[in-house]
């Protein structure tokens, strides 16, 4: 495990500058896991290049260290470090992981059951989190989504819809949010579980790729969902190293990890009439053609 460690004064500027000041955390900080180990794919934003961490790991260490609101633990040895033992060091739970990750079946019952539905205890899902654990219930139920394609891709500029502009947790984002990111699609997406908050426009979001509307057209970007007395905060963005200097996908990250303490109140009552109104939408316009490009 790569514990939390300082950097140089070069790194600390190019991944701090962006950041909006705030005040130091007045209570004790949250300790978080962030596992980025790949059994797939692996991401540019989680390769570690000359035993060096990798680019998520730093904007997450840099994040909890200008908030003052967390400590990060990074590991890509899920094997040792996602024990029963290990997670009552532990607040929150992140990932950045791709396929099955080597988590012992009782470490993973453990996690489900007892330490996610405990308050104050959370998970941040980024990206491939969605990519992990495909065929394992537990996880995909609690994550939200299974990834299925990405039509839009790393190299795509992509609009989303903000379904609650004055929510805490996506406000920074504005009422319409763009950027050039890799957009997943889903299987196992489940509204009735959910509070979706953020969602693709087809109108303004061109791809020529093919896009699989087996699961459904609606193309929800991030979600929220309590579990047991836990919480679970979900966003798509990340696959583009670029996205973790984005000074509102940072700020959304840290009033997730505030609201995962309980520093503020957000409500995560599933609302599955977004997304109904969203699948509608997001037909019309495939069936339209207005979102390929020309």
């Amino acid at each position: 495990m790569h514990r939390r460690r300082f950097l140089s004064f070069a790194v600390l500027l190019s991944f701090t500058a962006a950041l909006p000041v705030s005040a130091r955390a007045a209570e004790k900080p949250s300790r978080v896991l962030f596992v980025t180990q790949s059994k797939g794919f692996m991401h540019g934003a989680v390769r570690r290049k000359d035993n060096k961490l990798a680019p998520s790991e730093i904007a997450m260490i840099q994040l909890g260290q200008q908030t003052g609101l967390f400590e990060v633990d990074c590991t890509q040895d899920a094997a040792a470090d996602f024990t029963r033992e290990n997670l009552q060091n532990y607040d929150i739970v992140a990932f950045y992981t791709t396929g099955d990750l080597p988590i012992a079946e009782e470490d993973r019952d453990y996690f489900f059951n007892e330490w996610l539905r405990q308050p104050g205890h959370g998970v941040l899902g980024f990206h491939s989190a969605a990519d992990t654990y495909h065929n394992y219930e537990p996880y995909w139920d609690m994550i939200g989504g299974t990834f299925i394609g990405h039509p839009w891709n790393a190299g795509s500029t992509n609009t989303f819809t903000v379904h609650e502009p004055d929510n805490p947790l996506v406000a920074p984002f504005g009422k319409e949010f763009v950027i050039r990111d890799e957009i997943y699609m889903y299987r196992h997406w489940q509204p009735e579980k959910v509070r979706v908050l953020m969602s693709l426009d087809y109108s303004k979001s061109p791809t020529n790729s093919p896009v699989n509307t087996e699961h459904g057209y609606h193309v929800p970007l991030c979600w929220i969902k309590n579990y047991g007395d836990g919480k679970v905060y979900f966003n798509n963005l990340g696959h583009n190293e670029s996205t973790w200097t984005n000074p509102a996908f940072l700020e959304s990250i840290t009033r997730a990890v505030k609201w995962i303490r309980g520093d503020i109140e957000v409500d995560a009552s599933p609302n599955p009439e977004v997304s109904a109104a969203q699948e509608k939408k997001a037909r019309a316009d495939f069936e339209a053609g207005d979102f390929r490009k020309k």
